[in-house]
């Protein structure tokens, strides 16, 4: 695994690299550009259900050789773009309701195809995404009112219709701890106790008892915080979480230095994100949210996850190196 995370870490500077002198004003002047890459992105999660690898029942990912590639971290790129555009075009006009319906029907396709993988975490990710940019374009207080209520209708419906009973399993051993302690809620009760474990300084780079012994699964995806947690301590995780607002907090210094609405939507976009997943895996990690399969960005295992930051990151950088942004 170190070795194939350390080809995609090298691989993914590049990409940034190469991105970040890419002029990000070829996303904002050609729609149509947006819309082929949203479409192909459509397809691809469309094309899972018939040509992906099946692993445990959920379809995610295109074997390639030796590489899996996983299409949901293709399409949280590509829609961040759409939406900064789509927003930004229609920053004066987000008063009609015609213009949030669109942009709901731009997200539910996707989300909807990614949620029958099944990946509740990366739809709810693109979801929450969507709404954190539909709010910085502007939206009337009625409309998210009445976007916040529809919002409770579908999970409502979503609970009682359309999630598989594992799915069910997960929440409801968030609610209540116990009911299934060596079965469905077995990775999180592991994961407070390796982070209980961890105390100020850790147990040691490789001498964490749970992660070690294989009682914490998926310690390097899922679970890596609970891991770092437990070997590197209280001190560890802070440097991690200090790491993560430093990259938050330099978003949100090109966000108010940008003059326009496109690269300051695009950089909302790409920090909101990251940090919900961010929030999402230690929160699961911490018993304070139900397990819903989201990586660490950066630091879990995984090369579509990696690739899609570095690539979001290259944008970024373009923009930052703008000064006429």
């Amino acid at each position: 695994m170190f070795t194939r995370q350390l080809v995609f870490v090298v691989f993914g500077f590049f990409v940034m690299y190469l991105i970040s002198f890419v002029d990000w004003r070829v996303f904002r002047d050609n729609p149509l550009f947006i819309l082929v890459f949203y479409l192909g992105s459509v397809l691809l999660l469309l094309g899972l259900f018939e040509f992906g690898e099946e692993a445990r029942g959920v379809y995610r990912w295109y074997s390639v050789g030796p590489v899996f590639i996983d299409p949901a971290e293709i399409t949280k790129l590509v829609l961040i773009i759409l939406f900064a555009k789509y927003f930004s075009t229609r920053h004066a006009e987000m008063y009609r309701v015609s213009h949030i319906l669109l942009s709901v029907f731009y997200v539910l396709i996707p989300a909807l195809l990614i949620f029958r993988q099944p990946d509740l975490g990366s739809a709810l990710i693109i979801v929450i995404m969507w709404f954190g940019m539909l709010l910085l374009s502007g939206i009337k207080l009625k409309h998210f009112a009445l976007l916040c209520l529809a919002g409770v209708l579908i999970i409502s419906s979503g609970w009682m219709f359309f999630m598989e009973d594992y799915q069910r399993d997960r929440v409801l051993s968030f609610v209540e701890p116990d009911l299934d302690p060596r079965g469905i809620g077995w990775g999180q009760n592991q994961a407070r106790i390796a982070v209980g474990n961890g105390g100020l300084l850790g147990e040691g780079l490789g001498s964490g008892s749970q992660t070690q012994y294989g009682f914490l699964p998926e310690s390097h995806t899922d679970y890596i915080f609970a891991a770092i947690a437990e070997e590197m301590g209280f001190l560890g995780v802070l440097v991690l979480l200090s790491l993560f607002l430093v990259l938050l907090w330099r978003c949100i210094v090109i966000v108010l230095s940008s003059k326009t609405n496109f690269p300051r939507l695009l950089v909302s976009g790409f920090a909101i994100i990251i940090f919900v997943q961010v929030f999402i895996n230690v929160g699961m990690n911490l018993g304070i949210m139900p397990i819903v399969g989201t990586p660490l960005p950066l630091v879990s295992y995984g090369g579509s996850s990696l690739l899609f930051v570095f690539a979001g990151l290259g944008l970024v950088h373009s923009i930052r190196f703008d000064k006429n942004k």
